[in-house]
């Protein structure tokens, strides 16, 4: 089977990003996107398409993260494994984070973004929301309606009525195996729905990135292109050095092979700028790509996707000094120590807070001392910063599980080492195997 064949699905997503990103810049220079073609293209065709998308890949979320995480609890045998691999994932996490805080300050601090802005010719009314205490966020995991939880997509909430129904059928003897069997259909018929979602991949992000384009445009970026590129290259070091770092020294793990599986759940998290509406692609990836187990798997993936906050952890350190910059504060080194820490903490203490990028910002900037109406002079690109943020998210996701996996003995090698795997063609070619008379 030729290699343009197994990757042809892939392949198609990536021109469908390039040309949505060609198509909308063109609409914006060409058009102003107003009027007429405002109407009916960007606010109109591009727009229920993407949104149907996402919509599509949202509504796999929850019954995907349910059922693989009861799944993937019941499977483990031993419950010590859930209690240990729950504390080497949640520290992981924070680890990164620290670390990728600590790597947007070093390199702001280098480039300083911001000096010389001219703050006067922007209007710098922002309201910050309001985050909550820490202990009311570990109190409201718990969920009082399990049903609630699931019909409003709680993640903290579904993943510990997971873990608890898990558990559950696990001690439930002859019982508990005959509901652990329907899961494991379940789970099944679940992981085929997210491969017919995803054939419908390349339409959906064209569509999510045209409009993207089309309405934000480039006039944007100029006046912020120095916090714009710091924070990308930013980005870009994190997911590109240190993932691939800790991958080859924690799990031994070859770096150039993990990046190469990442290109479908990169992919969606650019275009959808969500790391919950690219949970069933980063399920998929991880699973039958990198053979990580699900017994890992369906507990890291979710629990990173509300946690993990890396690339928005990176924002907190650029925007900090940008904004320390554009209004003249010089920010001592106890400072920038407490920006580390408040991010990392965030991270897990305005998880389930919309707008969380926004509620972290403001956290920090109260913390050391800055007008958080600062915070409207970057909002213009925040955009298309957020979708490369989260791309950076879900990269340390799918690091972090298959480290995880690797040490808990819950990775097929094979499988990751193997280029082709969990490609649509070669599974069909498999199935097609299965059936062949007079094959072994």
């Amino acid at each position: 089977m030729s290699e343009h064949k197994i990757h042809d699905l892939t392949r198609r997503i990536m021109l469908a990003m390039a040309g949505g990103a060609l198509l909308g810049v063109a609409l914006n220079l060409l058009f102003g996107a107003e009027g007429l073609l405002r109407d009916y293209l960007i606010d109109g065709l591009l727009y229920v398409v993407g949104a149907v998308f996402v919509a599509a890949l949202k509504m796999l979320v929850v019954p995907l993260v349910f059922v693989s995480l009861v799944s993937g609890v019941t499977s483990l045998g031993n419950l010590s494994a859930l209690g240990r691999m729950s504390i080497k994932a949640i520290l992981l996490y924070l680890f990164t984070t620290a670390v990728a805080v600590s790597i947007a300050l070093s390199l702001a601090t280098a480039v300083g973004p911001g000096q010389g802005f001219d703050v006067g010719s922007v209007d710098v009314a922002f309201q910050g929301k309001q985050a909550p205490p820490l202990a009311e966020v570990f109190i409201n995991m718990v969920p009082t309606n399990p049903v609630a939880a699931l019909s409003e997509g709680n993640m903290l909430q579904i993943i510990v009525f997971s873990l608890l129904f898990g558990v559950a059928i696990s001690l439930a003897g002859e019982r508990g195996r005959h509901v652990l069997s329907l899961f494991s259909d379940l789970d099944a018929v679940i992981m085929r729905m997210v491969e017919i979602i995803m054939r419908l991949a390349p339409y959906g992000v064209f569509a999510l990135i045209a409009r993207t384009f089309a309405t934000q445009g480039l006039d944007l970026i100029v006046p912020l292109l120095a916090y714009f590129l710091t924070l990308t290259f930013a980005l870009g070091l994190h997911a590109l050095i240190t993932y691939p770092m800790l991958l080859r020294f924690l799990a031994g793990l070859h770096p150039l092979r993990f990046l190469r599986k990442m290109r479908d759940p990169a992919t969606f998290a650019f275009s959808t700028a969500s790391s919950g509406a690219t949970i069933p692609v980063t399920m998929r990836t991880v699973e039958e790509k990198m053979g990580v187990d699900n017994s890992v798997a369906s507990f890291t993936v979710p629990l990173g996707a509300t946690l993990n906050m890396d690339g928005t952890a990176m924002m907190q350190g650029v925007a900090t000094v940008f904004i320390a910059n554009v209004y003249g504060v010089d920010l001592s080194l106890t400072q920038y120590l407490m920006v580390v820490l408040t991010a990392t903490l965030a991270s897990i203490g305005t998880a389930a807070v919309p707008g969380v990028g926004l509620v972290m910002l403001t956290m920090v900037l109260n913390q050391v001392g800055l007008p958080v109406e600062g915070i409207a002079l970057i909002i213009g690109v925040d955009r298309l910063l957020d979708m490369l943020r989260t791309a950076c998210n879900v990269t340390g996701d799918c690091a972090v599980t298959c480290i995880i996996a690797k040490g808990e003995g819950a990775l097929d090698q094979a499988c990751f080492d193997d280029p082709n795997a969990g490609s649509v063609e070669k599974v069909k070619d498999e199935q097609s195997a299965d059936v062949m008379p007079g094959k072994d």
